[in-house]
């Protein structure tokens, strides 16, 4: 294992949510030609400062000298290297509605060596019908061998289907129905909740607080595609 991976077992939650963000920024300035972005760009993008982008970014190891910006290229293997994208991830998804089918059919699901291996449904009018080039299986059916599974179904079959999961032996789940669901210590879920996402918006727009500096999502979008980063 290498020194970058043992000291990212020592990043904070908000930093190992942050770090996907970085790697979109730097993935684009490597797109645009850059060798090299700092900090203060990366906070800029980011919309945090830039002290919080250079203490995430210590817990991946040297990154190069201080006061040179990070070099692009490496940056991104580091962070690639951190969120193991390096690794082969199978995933399954269950429930094939409409949010199940936008998402396995987005090209932005799947990343690194991550593979879409199997998708479920209840439904027999959806069963055997052909989704992002697989066929939709029965949730009775046992389930394919996975490393992640991802919950698309209604929050009353939220718990189940978390169940079948840990049956099979994957314990990472990412949950999209509207139920927080009960697993046993040793799997993880992560919780993506549309209605949460919006009130916590409207907090920060009531408030005057939070990220309404800009950020990556816009930012990126609009800068001159000769843009280059600080000295």
């Amino acid at each position: 294992m290498s020194s970058a991976l043992k000291r990212s077992k020592q990043l904070s939650e908000p930093t190992v949510a942050r770090l996907p963000i970085y790697q979109r920024i730097t993935d684009e300035w490597i797109r645009r030609g850059n060798i090299r972005i700092d900090s203060d760009t990366l906070g800029q993008l980011a919309g945090v400062q830039s002290a919080t982008v250079r203490r995430d970014l210590s817990g991946l190891g040297p990154l190069g000298t201080r006061g040179s910006g990070y070099e692009c290229i490496l940056l991104k293997s580091r962070i690639d290297e951190v969120l193991g994208l390096d690794k082969r991830y199978d995933i399954i998804v269950v429930g094939m509605g409409n949010l199940g089918r936008a998402l396995v059919n987005s090209r932005n699901f799947l990343t690194g060596n991550a593979r879409l291996v199997g998708v479920y449904d209840s439904d027999p009018a959806i069963v055997g019908t052909e989704v992002a080039g697989l066929v939709v299986r029965s949730i009775e059916e046992p389930l394919l061998p996975a490393t992640v599974g991802v919950i698309c179904t209604p929050a009353e079959f939220a718990q189940d289907v978390a169940d079948r999961l840990v049956a099979n032996n994957t314990h990472a789940m990412l949950n999209f129905a509207p139920k927080v669901v009960t697993v046993p210590i040793g799997t993880a879920v992560r919780y993506v909740d549309f209605s949460i996402e919006l009130q916590i918006l409207e907090y920060h727009l009531t408030n005057g607080t939070g990220p309404l500096g800009g950020g990556v999502l816009h930012t990126l979008g609009i800068t001159a595609p000769g843009a280059t980063a600080n000295a």
